[in-house]
C-alpha cells in the first residue's frame, strides 16, 4: 500500500489529481487492462490497450535503473491522462514512495517548498524553470527524466550546468513510456540511449528500431525511428523514417540536418524553434524547406549562412515562418499539421 497521494493544488479542482485518484482506485481494485490514447504527434491519436503486467514491468525497470528508494518523494506534474503521468503513479505505488500531484504548468516547482526527489517533465517545463532561476530547487532533486519532445541544443547546454542527474527518455505509449534513458549531464553524460531491464532491440530493413520485452508483452514493436545500434543495449537516435525527404532522388534525413542547424542557431543566439520538411515540387518530387516559429529573422541572412555550412543537397530551398507550431500537450511538434495550417493560411 502506498503511503500517500497528496494534492498540491489549493483546491479539489486539481483535474490532474482527480485523474490520478481515479487511476489509483482502479489500480487498487486490481484492474488488469487499461485503455490509453497515443500522443498523435505523427498522425491521429489512437486508442491502445495496456496490461497491468506491462506497466509493472516498466515501472520496476525504471526503479532499478535509477535506484529509486521507497523514502523518495515523487512529483507528478505531467498529465495523468497519458502514459507518462500514469507510469509515474505506478512507479510511486510499486515502490511505496510518497506521491505529490500538481496540475501541469510551465514551472512545476514555482510554489513547491516540499522536498522532491524524483520527477518527470517535458523540455518546455525544464526550460521555464531554468529561465525562472529554479536551479537551487532542481539541484536538490535526486533524478529527473525528460520526455515528450526532443531536447534542443540550447537547453542541452544549460542542462550540463546542473548537478541533478537528468535523463532524456525514449519510448511511446505502445512501449508503456520509456524503454531507454540517456544521461544528459555529469560523468555519465552520453550521446546514446541505454535500454532498461529485459528490453531487446534490433533493426528492420529500413534501419528502424524494433523493440521486444516484457513491456511490449513479448511481442515485437516496429517503430519508425531510424537509429544506429551501438551495442545490444545502446543506440543513437537519428530521426524518423516518415520524415525522410526524397528530393530529386536524394534521401535527406531532416533531423540530422536540424542538429547542424541547431548548432548554428546556438552560435548566433537564435532561440526560435524550427524543423525541416519536404513539400511537393514538380521538378524534384519534394523540396526541403525550413519552417521557423515566430517573427522573421531580419538581422541575419539565414539562407546564406546555411548555404555556407551545409552541403548543397542538404540546404533548404526556402525558409518559411509561422506564428505558432501545432504541437502535442507535451510540446512535441506536429510537423505535418503545422505545414498544413501554413498552406491553408
Amino acid at each position: 500500500m502506498n503511503k500517500k497521494i497528496i494534492n498540491l493544488a489549493k483546491s479539489d479542482n486539481n483535474n490532474n489529481w482527480q485523474t490520478a485518484i481515479s487511476f489509483y482506485e482502479e489500480w487498487q481494485h486490481n484492474i488488469t487492462q487499461f485503455e490509453l490514447t497515443t500522443s498523435g504527434s505523427t498522425g491521429k491519436p489512437k486508442p491502445i490497450s495496456i496490461t497491468r503486467a506491462q506497466m509493472e514491468a516498466s515501472a520496476l525497470q525504471t526503479i532499478a535503473f535509477l535506484k529509486l528508494l521507497p523514502s523518495y518523494h515523487l512529483l507528478i506534474c505531467i498529465n495523468t491522462n497519458y502514459i507518462g503521468g500514469k507510469m509515474m503513479l505506478v512507479r510511486g505505488l510499486l515502490n511505496n514512495m510518497s506521491i505529490y500531484v500538481t496540475e501541469p504548468s510551465s514551472n512545476p516547482l514555482k510554489n513547491i517548498h516540499l522536498p522532491i526527489d524524483f520527477m518527470a517533465i517535458v523540455p518546455m517545463q525544464l526550460q521555464t524553470m531554468l529561465q525562472e532561476r529554479e536551479h537551487e530547487k532542481l539541484n536538490k532533486i535526486k533524478a529527473i527524466i525528460v520526455g515528450g519532445a526532443v531536447i534542443n541544443p540550447f537547453l542541452e547546454k544549460q542542462i550540463e550546468q546542473l548537478q541533478v542527474p537528468i535523463y532524456a527518455t525514449y519510448g511511446m505509449t505502445e512501449t508503456v513510456s520509456h524503454i531507454a534513458l540517456k544521461p544528459m549531464n555529469g560523468k555519465e553524460k552520453s550521446n546514446y540511449f541505454t535500454t532498461l531491464g529485459d528490453v531487446k532491440i534490433a533493426l528492420d530493413d529500413r534501419n528502424c528500431l524494433t523493440i521486444t520485452g516484457s513491456v511490449t508483452n513479448h511481442t515485437t514493436i516496429v517503430t519508425n525511428d531510424i537509429v544506429k545500434l551501438i551495442s545490444d543495449n545502446q543506440f543513437e537516435w537519428l530521426g524518423r523514417f516518415d520524415n525522410i525527404i526524397n528530393s530529386g532522388g536524394i534521401k535527406i534525413n531532416p533531423e540530422q540536418i536540424e542538429n547542424r542547424i541547431a548548432q548554428l542557431f546556438l552560435e548566433h543566439q537564435i532561440h526560435q524553434r524550427f524543423f525541416m520538411y519536404g513539400i511537393d515540387d514538380e521538378l524534384l518530387g519534394q523540396k526541403a524547406v525550413l519552417m521557423i516559429e515566430g517573427v522573421k529573422l531580419e538581422t541575419i541572412d539565414l539562407l546564406q549562412l546555411l548555404t555556407r555550412h551545409l552541403d548543397k543537397y542538404q540546404c533548404p530551398k526556402s525558409i518559411l515562418y509561422v506564428d505558432r507550431f501545432a504541437e502535442t500537450e507535451t510540446g512535441k511538434i506536429k510537423r505535418k499539421e503545422t505545414i498544413s495550417n501554413f498552406a491553408q493560411n
